[in-house]
């Protein structure tokens, strides 16, 4: 029986691996061909056999080729690169089992066949990693798909993170700034570690879940490929077919990534089919061949904007961190395409020198992941399922990870959990990995006894636990070993929030729903974490019992710049419903409502709602959603609105990179995988409008708040000037005056308009307030008329309380006692529906 998890996988786009920790070192399990990694590859061949890795991409090769006789897409019986749909609903269609398979289902055989490799013990317990930039339904598909390849005990750990941990233990480096530049075969990612004496955790992290090798494939074979086949051969029948068009490209891509895998090393290659490799005729008839020579030069100009936009995304994340390329102790580099020597030259060129080559890029996710698992206790299910009895049963409490090089490691006997008989007086000998060190024999009990150890600088410690009665007799015992991570700490708070996560809230101002980040929640707020919302109103009136009776509250995660935008430009994750079914008393329109939202190490939530009027909590499992990806259709309407938007407000910059996004959809809507990088493309651009408006509306939004002051400052100089200060408390008013100059000053300098607005909103009620106060109430009474002169264009909730209430306060007004319309304007106010209440203010 473990007591650390111990295993961990590199789940990735096109290729994964399992490590597992090994006498204090993280292990790289080889695959059935004797590699380091398998292809994340999955064949159903017509006997319904499962062929996963080398043995499925094989077949695949041929499943494409052969699929070009027909030119039918739903012939392929082999799956790759499906990661990048998980948490989506698409699905893979599979005539030879006649079902369709979802991305967790295939990547649930990645992990069968990963776990195959360890053929001396079963695995119930793993660490997988996952993209930083992954989303909570792509986190969540990834749990669905362990648990489906019967993994009981899931982490999720992000990739760069794994990485850091991999490259921190064995790195003379223990200070300063590292970047991890983590391109993999489907998604991209970049994050800020920074090192204090071993000691690491992240800053910020930012990527892209639709960048890496298999954009520099597609590339490959849009750029060179395909255009060297329409020069030579009449194939503009197959290219005006969205499906033939992505049977031909899946068919050449083997070459394409032949090519790119073989200019990492050499100068040039030719690209070359043989007669038979394409088996479908051209417009006139011909066969198509493939015969053109690549130079490094060739795939510059084809590669180098790719990894241009994942050096982009870098600059920037540096830039908000307020870092330099110099200011970075290492740039580490992950992922099989980070071979490219062009790119490494493009990272030292526009990043740093300091490009750190030490780790191998394949597989350094993965040692990392396992390196990490060592740090993590297997959960007690699992323990107790895997418990042998006839054991001694031991319990080791001790810290998993340490900057220190010696530590302190507490051991008890569990003798309720031991069906055996075992002496009175056990002893216990720790005896390090490489024997340079022991214990010596120390008495222990169901007391726990202290046991200090030595350890090595720089590595994992593994321990064994030997076990003996009064006279030197062995015992079994469990568990038998445990490791401490030596010369690397923070391993337990180093995984971030890599979105905000938060609301949809109306904000009166803006009069609309805008993206509220959760206090606690922020982007890069260490995991586990909890984020609260309080205050919040219900729109409407919930009934007890009633189960139509509904409050909703929609789940967004943004990104670092998302606060205050529209939320359906942010990811949706999910609705949570609150019925008055479970309410147990009525809560009237306007109430109060308190949320609070959990996020677990592995960033799966948890949602609780209280009600301060019924002192009622009500806790909720937020259910992911899946993402349904978008049509050719919603895209081509979309994209085109956004075209017009971006004309108006003169986003040259958008515009042209809407264009681009439509020339990407003509090529690749054919994919689903296509379609939903460029709806990701699409919301980022909007996001890009989004702001462009704001820039545009700033203006006036700048004028009305200098406006507003201004007036109250012309006010209090009047009241001052005439000694009206009557029963008003005139230095309060001062401090508030000061109080508003620092605040527009800063709302100013960050052109923030939701804060400027409700800032606005603020000083217009003081001015309201002082000048009833020193008019003897005559703007309340001027309200009031108004509310009278304009009756019927009112919603009111009980328009008698209403009519009765006004007529009530103009006798008052008649009457002189003006004094008394203030509480009758309050309960009017509370007659309205919340947009008119803003309309008064």
């Amino acid at each position: 029986m473990r007591n650390k998890i111990d295993y961990g996988i590199d789940l990735g786009t096109t290729n994964s691996a399992i490590a597992r920790m090994e006498n204090g070192v993280p292990i790289i399990k080889k695959s059935d061909t004797l590699k380091d990694t398998v292809p994340s590859c999955v064949h159903f061949n017509k006997r319904q056999d499962v062929l996963v890795g080398d043995t499925a991409y094989n077949v695949m090769k041929n499943d494409n080729a052969r699929a070009l006789k027909t030119l039918e897409k739903g012939k392929i019986n082999s799956f790759i690169e499906f990661k990048r749909t998980m948490g989506t609903t698409h699905t893979y269609v599979c005539p030879n089992m006649n079902k369709d398979f979802s991305s967790e289902e295939l990547s649930a055989e990645i992990l069968k066949k990963l776990k195959s490799y360890i053929q001396d013990e079963n695995i119930s317990s793993i660490v997988i990693t996952v993209p930083a930039k992954f989303l909570n339904p792509q986190n969540e598909a990834t749990m669905q798909a362990a648990k489906l390849a019967g993994f009981k005990h899931v982490e999720l750990l992000q990739e760069p993170v794994a990485a850091a941990t991999a490259y921190g233990l064995s790195s003379k480096n223990k200070d300063g700034f590292w970047l991890v530049f983590d391109f993999g075969g489907g998604t991209f990612d970049a994050a800020i570690l920074k090192s204090d004496e071993g000691i690491l955790t992240v800053k910020d992290t930012d990527g892209d879940n639709w960048l890496g090798g298999k954009n520099l494939d597609d590339a490959i074979v849009d750029q060179i490929i395909i255009p060297n086949l329409q020069q030579n051969f009449a194939i503009n029948g197959v290219l005006s077919d969205s499906t033939q068009k992505e049977v031909l490209r899946n068919a050449v891509k083997f070459y394409a990534e032949e090519a790119k895998i073989q200019l990492s090393f050499k100068d040039s290659h030719n690209i070359l089919s043989n007669l038979g490799d394409l088996p479908f005729e051209d417009d006139n008839g011909d066969e198509p061949e493939i015969d053109v020579l690549v130079t490094q030069k060739d795939m510059e100009s084809v590669v180098a904007p790719i990894f241009q936009k994942a050096i982009d995304i870098t600059k920037e994340l540096l830039k908000r961190n307020n870092l330099k390329g110099s200011d970075l102790g290492s740039l580490i580099l992950v992922g099989g395409p980070t071979y490219s020597p062009i790119l490494r030259r493009m990272l030292k060129e526009q990043i740093t020198e300091k490009v750190d080559t030490s780790v191998d890029p394949m597989t350094v996710v993965a040692k990392g992941a396992a390196l990490f698992a060592s740090t993590i206790s297997i959960s007690d299910e699992v323990k107790e399922t895997t418990r042998d009895k006839t054991k001694l049963q031991l319990d080791i409490k001790y810290e998993a990870t340490t900057v220190e090089l010696d530590e302190m490691v507490n051991l008890k006997v569990l003798k309720e959990k031991t069906t055996g008989t075992f002496p009175e007086k056990i002893y216990a000998d720790v005896v390090r990995y490489d024997g340079a060190w022991s214990s010596g024999k120390k008495l222990i009990g169901e007391k726990a006894t202290i046991v200090d150890v030595l350890l090595v600088e720089g590595r994992s410690n593994s321990f064994e636990i030997n076990v003996y009665d009064e006279v030197g007799n062995k015992l079994e015992c469990q568990p038998h070993q445990f490791s401490i991570l030596q010369g690397i700490g923070g391993l337990d708070g180093m995984q971030v929030i890599p979105y905000h996560i938060g609301i949809a809230k109306f904000f009166h101002t803006e009069d609309k729903d805008l993206f509220l980040p959760a206090k606690g929640l922020e982007k890069n707020k260490k995991v586990p974490a909890t984020g609260v919302i309080n205050g919040l109103k219900t729109r409407s009136a919930i009934r007890p019992g009633m189960i139509k009776d509904i409050i909703r509250i929609p789940i967004y995660q943004g990104d670092f710049n998302a606060e205050g935008t529209n939320p359906v430009l942010n990811n949706f994750i999910q609705e949570v419903i609150i019925t008055g079914e479970s309410l147990p008393a009525l809560l009237p329109e306007g109430s109060d409502v308190d949320i609070t939202i959990k996020v677990d190490r592995s960033q799966l939530m948890k949602f609780s709602a209280y009600f301060p009027l019924l002192n009622h909590t009500e806790e909720l499992e937020i259910e992911i959603m899946k993402t349904e990806p978008p049509t050719e259709e919603l895209l081509t309407q979309e994209i085109s609105k956004a075209k017009r938007t971006a004309q108006k407000i003169n986003a040259n910059e958008v515009a042209m990179e809407l264009e681009a996004l439509e020339a990407q959809l003509e090529n690749e809507k054919g994919s689903a995988d296509g379609k939903m990088k460029i709806l990701d493309g699409l919301r980022k651009e909007l996001l890009k409008l989004d702001r462009a408006q704001k820039s545009a509306e700033w203006p006036k939004v700048e004028q009305a708040l200098k406006e507003a002051f201004y007036e109250l400052e012309d006010l209090i100089e009047k009241i001052n000037e005439n000694d009206d200060e009557g029963n008003l408390n005139m230095d309060k008013v001062e401090a508030h005056v000061q109080e508003y100059k620092q605040k527009i000053e800063h709302v100013i300098k960050d052109k923030n308009i939701k804060e400027a607005k409700e800032l606005t909103s603020e000083i217009e009620r003081l001015d309201f307030e002082l000048r009833n106060a020193v008019t003897g109430n005559a703007m309340d009474a001027q309200l009031l008329l108004h509310l009278n002169d304009n009756f019927g264009s009112f919603h009111w909730k009980d328009a008698a309380k209403a009519k009765q209430l006004i007529n009530q306060g103009m006798q008052m007004t008649t009457a002189g006692k003006t004094d008394a319309i203030r509480p009758l304007l309050v309960q009017l106010i509370e007659l309205m529906p919340e947009n008119e209440k803003q309309t008064l203010r």
